[in-house]
């Protein structure tokens, strides 16, 4: 069995997938890869065949292509990594040495954004704080986890947003997430799109609101509505 299994869910990552998947290529670690795309029309299955990447093909949402990544690849590790996020060298030395350490079941790594800019510096700092100290971090920071633990935590919940967050708070009462300290270099795509402070108090209404008890159903439609999204 290949170490780690490595899932990437696309919608229309043409542009980002070729980066990600040459950085998965010098993990220098037995893996499977699968890109579970969600219907892509820009090309995003192309590429990934050409680098020899398996594709499957889900349903859209992130849980569902996730979860149908986790059951269509082989590891004792599964790997979740988003289209848009870079594995620079250090996070790929972090992973390698996460795979050989009993004592970590779950990890992700720190949250960098590939842009210069104070509002980005301040969107980093928020997003260690969020992590740190309430033990949240986010799905572009990555997940790496024990394939039975996945399993036995019922893998994804297939709500259409804030997958992640619910993922990672029924994590945390079972194990102690371990963080790496290096960072993923996410792009900087979305902020720029909607203005970075704007997206940031955005993000902090939304998981205010989760955490508050307001249906995920309900937060994707104003999610959609304020970001202009379909």
């Amino acid at each position: 069995m290949p170490e780690v299994g490595l899932v990437i869910p696309t919608l229309n990552e043409a542009h980002h997938l070729p980066e990600i998947l040459d950085d998965v290529a010098r993990l220098d670690l037995d893996t499977d890869v699968v890109v579970v795309d969600g219907g892509s029309t820009d090309g995003t299955v192309a590429v990934a065949e050409r680098r020899g990447v398996r594709v499957v093909s889900s349903g859209r949402g992130r849980a569902i292509q996730m979860n149908a990544g986790a059951i269509s690849v082989d590891g004792a590790w599964l790997c979740f990594l988003h289209a848009d996020v870079r594995l620079p060298p250090p996070a790929r030395d972090a992973l390698r040495a996460a795979v050989t350490d009993p004592a970590i079941d779950a990890a992700v790594w720190r949250l960098a954004i590939d842009a210069a800019g104070f509002w980005f510096r301040v969107i980093e700092f928020g997003a260690l704080l969020r992590d740190r100290l309430g033990g949240l971090p986010y799905g572009d920071q990555g997940l790496l986890i024990r394939r039975p633990l996945f399993d036995d935590l019922g893998r994804y919940p297939e709500i259409p947003i804030m997958e992640d967050v619910a993922l990672v708070r029924a994590l945390g009462k079972r194990v102690a997430l371990h963080r790496f300290s290096s960072s993923l270099l996410v792009s900087p795509r979305r902020w720029e799109r909607e203005g970075a402070l704007r997206g940031w108090l955005r993000n902090i209404a939304l998981i205010s609101a989760y955490l508050a008890g307001v249906s995920p159903d309900r937060l994707v439609r104003w999610y959609r509505s304020e970001a202009g999204v379909r």
